[in-house]
């Protein structure tokens, strides 16, 4: 009997076995069904929060180390007992550990972040650079740890788009898929950085995505909610902040303070994007002339940081502390004031110098102090009427964050989820809703967005724009010899003419051309040199090129309607 027993369960889970290795090779190459996703999305949501949950973790306890201290989000009020040589020379050898890190796992040097998953969903099927982006990573750990003034959620945004590529390519996920596993470790990582699940996924959906398909929404709500678990198992079920008990709004009479301050977080967002960009094209323009290497770069922006350091250690890190100061109301005016135009100028020399980290950390930094600044002279204004200082600065908190990330929705549910507090949601509304329609008009509706613009990336305006630069001329031209295919000897004379395309080429090339032309068609030929014949593979018509335009358009109108 024993002996039956023991067969019997033998054979079941050998059985057990070969239909979990059937199942897994049916998946890797007919793509997963809709309940084997939702159980993949619940992994990689589970996958990413514990991932975001170490890196917030390890930053903090490497940054303690380093600077001595056993609380670092006050670590500005400890600084006096550190000697200034050591808060000049700590970002300079983080900065040199980044450069070097950058230089051998990066081609250009350059940290990915949040701009880089946009652009994986949108024009690489939901994946992102494997190597640079595990580089980037530990480049932006070693930032923050080491007092780079900057934000830990872009680096931890990326870091789960990684794990997502690693899952789409093993399971051959087509595009679709691929963007939905990306919204999801994006979701479960924020939603863990935050203990914030609907603005985690509402992130995923408004940012990464740029749509809200039904398909995808509920694999990302799964995957939020286990990022959530996850961070209230490790973190506990506490809020990010704690408000003073008195920030409810006074009456409707006082709204159009809040109408103002979102105009002015609007152009106070506008200043701290741009001022990054100037940085950027300043450091870039310093490290030409002067023939400065790529490793020295961060090198540099980390002694400006010390400098800086030494008088304002407010800059140090990300910042929460400072934040929860002035959401509480406990800084002056002069301070709050003092302290936007340190901050911003302390992001601009991290991300000009190239040494990691991520925006919205300090764009919550920002608003918190410029939304206290505008709440102390509005309540000295007009005592009676006004309401607390504190109500203010949740506002501009949320206004100014929402303007740099171009995501209203998801920061004003993050903004309540951070601090609990659901009864200003009016004030908070009216503030994000105007900064992010005034930012949008001074920038390219968003930091990432603009990012990817100066690197000619075309994003902000839509599918109709980027989805040209998805399909490549040799996919969609008619080869020589084919039906339909023009003469050898016309397409010749149309080259001698300087008429034709390259085949490295894509329908953002073509199209325009055609229009300039009027051709009917165009011959697609490989460049081999200078000096050299090209080769001719084909020709593209116009037709071709209009109709493969339009069957991407349909297809994207059907993954964002399904």
């Amino acid at each position: 009997m024993a002996e039956q027993l023991g067969g019997y369960l033998k054979d079941s889970v050998t059985g057990l076995g070969r239909g979990l290795a059937e199942a897994l090779r049916v998946m890797r190459r007919k793509g997963p069904s809709e309940v084997q996703f939702w159980f993949i999305a619940l992994v990689i949501g589970v996958a990413a929060a514990f991932a975001a949950l170490l890196f917030r973790l390890g930053v903090s306890e490497l940054q303690a180390l380093l600077y001595g201290t056993e609380n670092v989000a006050h670590i500005h009020q400890e600084a006096a007992q550190i000697p200034w040589y050591w808060l000049l020379l700590i970002p300079m050898l983080g900065g040199l550990a980044v450069g070097t890190l950058l230089h051998i796992f990066t081609g250009d040097g350059r940290v990915r972040a949040v701009a880089d998953v946009i652009e994986g969903a949108a024009l690489r099927e939901g994946r992102v650079a494997r190597r640079a982006g595990l580089a980037s990573a530990l480049a932006s750990f070693i930032t923050l740890s080491s007092g780079g003034s900057s934000g830990r959620e872009g680096p931890v945004v990326h870091l789960a788009a990684v794990m997502a590529t690693y899952v789409s390519r093993w399971i051959h996920a087509d595009g679709v898929h691929g963007r939905t596993l990306m919204g999801c470790a994006v979701a479960g990582a924020v939603s863990a950085s935050f203990n914030a699940p609907i603005a985690g996924g509402l992130f995923a959906l408004e940012v990464v995505l740029r749509h809200y398909a039904v398909t995808a929404f509920a694999p990302i709500a799964i995957a939020a909610v286990a990022g959530t678990v996850v961070s209230r198992l490790v973190m506990g079920d506490v809020t990010e902040f704690f408000l003073s008990p008195n920030t409810e709004l006074g009456f409707y009479a006082e709204l159009p303070a809040f109408v103002v301050l979102g105009l002015l977080s609007g152009v106070i967002a506008a200043a701290l994007m741009r001022s990054i960009f100037w940085a950027e094209e300043f450091g870039d323009v310093l490290q030409a002339r002067l023939g400065i290497h790529r490793i020295l770069r961060p090198v540099l922006a980390g002694a400006l940081l010390g400098a800086l350091a030494i008088w304002w250690p407010h800059i140090i890190g990300v910042g929460w502390g400072v934040t929860s100061e002035a959401i509480t109301g406990r800084m002056l005016l002069w301070q709050a004031v003092v302290f936007v135009v340190i901050k911003i100028i302390a992001v601009a020399v991290t991300m000009g110098g190239r040494m990691g980290g991520g925006i919205f950390s300090p764009s919550l930094m920002v608003g918190a102090l410029s939304g206290l600044a505008f709440g102390i002279v509005a309540s000295s204004l007009f005592p009676e009427g006004s309401s607390p200082a504190t109500l203010y600065a949740l506002a501009g908190m949320g206004a100014v964050a929402a303007a740099v990330l171009g995501a209203p929705i998801s920061t004003t549910l993050i903004i309540f989820e951070l601090t609990g507090d659901w009864q200003t949601g009016l004030a908070v509304m009216v503030a994000v809703s105007l900064s992010t329609a005034l930012a949008s008009r001074l920038v390219d509706r968003s930091f990432f967005l603009t990012q990817l613009e100066r690197r000619g990336v075309h994003l902000a305006a839509g599918p109709q724009t980027y989805l040209l630069a998805k399909v490549r001329i040799t996919s969609v031209m008619r080869a020589l010899g084919t039906k339909g295919a023009p003469e050898e000897e016309a397409c010749w004379e149309m080259i001698r003419e300087g008429r034709y395309i390259d085949a490295s080429d894509t329908l953002q090339k073509a199209l325009p051309d055609f229009e300039a032309t009027g051709l009917d068609f165009l011959p697609v030929v490989r460049i081999r040199g200078e000096d050299k014949t090209p080769d001719l593979l084909g020709a593209l018509f116009h037709v071709d090129a209009l109709r493969a335009y339009n069957r991407a358009l349909a297809e994207k109108a059907r993954e964002e309607h399904n």
